[in-house]
C-alpha cells in the first residue's frame, strides 16, 4: 500500500467522525466574525489531539500548532469557517436551523477536511518541522485573512509555505484544479449612492430625480468591460442590488447601487475602477445628482507559486491519478481572500 493510500485508508477509518463534525457546523452556520461555537469546536477538537492551540486572532481565527522533531521547515494550511447569509431550503435532516444564515460556499466543509487533516498528523506525526493549522473567519468578503495578517498570523507563527483548498461543485467528484500563477480572481464590492431631490411623484420637474440617473449609470457601466477592456483579459462587472423608493408616486431622495468587479490582473482592476469612477462622476454631472463611490478591495488576484503547487499537483496526481487534474473551468471568476496570504508567503 502507498503511502497516499494509506493516508486515505486511515482517515476513511474515522470519516463518520467528520462527517458527522461537517453536519454538526452545517446545521448552526456562523457569519464572518461570529464563528464562536465553530471556533471552540475547533479549538477543543485540536487541543485534544495535542495541539498548542491560539484562539482569537482576527477576532474568531484559531491557528493549532504540532511540533514534530528537530527539523525547521514550518508549513501552513488554512481553512475558513464563516457561512453566508443566506435561507437554506434544502430540507436536508442537517440543514441550518438559523433562519436566513447557510453555509451554502462549503465553508463547513472546509474545516471538517482540516480537522480530519489535524488528526490523521497528530497521531501519525510523520513529519520533521513545523505545522501551524489555520482556520480562518470572515472569509465572504468581510477580510478575515487580512485581519488574522494585521494581528500578527505571520510573525507569530512563521511558515515557509502555505497551502489551502476550496471545494468545486461544478468539478467531477475527486478531481483537483492544480496550476501555476493565476487561480482565482480579484474581487471587489463597490457600492454607489447618488443624492438628487424628491418629491411628489406628479411634479416631477420639481425634483432631481436619483432613479432615472441610477437607470442610466446601469446601463453605462455595463460598457466598461466590453469597451475598455482587452479581450483576451477576463473581466466581470455585476450589479447585483439596486434601491431606490419605497411607493409608486414618490420620487426618492437617494438610490444605491451595489456591484462586484472581478479580473485575473490587477492592471485591469485598476482599469475598470478609473472607469467606474468616471463614468459616474460624469453621468451623475449629466443628471444634477451628487454621487459617491466606495470601493473595497475584499480579494487580490490569487497566484499559486511554482515549487508549492508542484508539491500539491503531485500530492493530488498521487491520489486522483493523472486524469483527475483536471483544468479550471473557462469563465470561473471566483474569488478567495487567501489570495492575502499568499501575497506573504509562497503557497498554493
Amino acid at each position: 500500500m502507498s503511502q497516499i493510500q494509506g493516508v486515505i485508508a486511515a482517515i476513511r477509518d474515522c470519516e463518520s467522525d467528520f462527517i458527522a463534525i461537517r453536519h454538526a457546523i452545517h446545521a448552526h452556520p456562523e457569519l464572518g466574525f461570529e464563528e464562536e461555537s465553530t471556533s471552540r469546536l475547533v479549538a477543543e477538537a485540536l487541543r485534544g489531539w495535542g495541539y498548542s492551540v491560539t484562539a482569537g486572532i482576527g477576532g474568531t481565527g484559531v491557528v493549532g500548532q504540532l511540533r514534530c522533531g528537530e527539523g525547521a521547515r514550518r508549513l501552513g494550511i488554512r481553512a475558513d469557517m464563516d457561512a453566508l447569509p443566506i435561507h437554506e431550503e434544502t430540507g436536508l435532516p442537517y440543514a441550518s436551523r438559523l433562519p436566513g444564515k447557510m453555509h451554502a460556499c462549503g465553508h463547513d466543509g472546509h474545516t471538517a477536511m482540516l480537522l480530519a487533516a489535524a488528526r490523521y498528523l497528530a497521531e501519525t506525526r510523520r513529519f520533521d518541522g513545523t505545522l501551524n493549522l489555520i482556520f480562518q473567519p470572515a472569509e465572504e468578503g468581510q477580510g478575515g485573512a487580512e485581519r488574522m495578517m494585521a494581528e500578527g498570523l505571520f510573525d507569530r507563527f512563521p511558515c515557509d509555505a502555505v497551502y489551502a483548498l476550496h471545494n468545486g461543485p461544478t468539478l467531477p467528484a475527486g478531481s483537483f484544479v492544480v496550476q501555476p500563477g493565476v487561480l482565482a480572481a480579484s474581487a471587489d464590492m463597490v457600492t454607489i449612492t447618488l443624492t438628487g431631490k424628491g418629491g411628489h411623484g406628479g411634479l416631477p420637474h420639481t425634483c432631481i430625480d436619483p432613479v432615472v440617473a441610477m437607470a442610466s449609470i446601469i446601463l453605462a457601466l455595463q460598457t466598461i468591460v466590453s469597451r475598455n477592456v482587452p479581450p483576451d483579459q477576463p473581466a466581470v462587472l455585476t450589479i447585483g442590488a439596486a434601491q431606490a423608493g419605497s411607493v409608486s408616486n414618490v420620487i426618492p431622495d437617494s438610490a444605491r447601487l451595489e456591484a462586484t468587479v472581478r479580473a485575473f490582473n490587477p492592471a485591469i482592476q485598476q482599469l475598470i475602477e478609473r472607469r467606474l469612477r468616471e463614468m459616474v462622476a460624469a453621468q451623475a454631472q449629466s443628471f444634477g445628482v451628487t454621487a459617491q463611490v466606495e470601493w473595497r478591495h475584499v480579494t487580490r488576484v490569487l497566484v499559486n507559486s511554482p515549487e508549492e503547487t508542484r508539491i500539491a499537483r503531485e500530492v493530488a496526481e498521487a491520489m486522483a491519478g493523472p486524469q483527475g487534474i483536471v483544468p479550471l473551468p473557462a469563465g470561473a471568476m471566483g474569488g478567495d481572500d487567501f489570495s492575502w496570504m499568499l501575497e506573504k508567503v509562497p503557497g498554493c
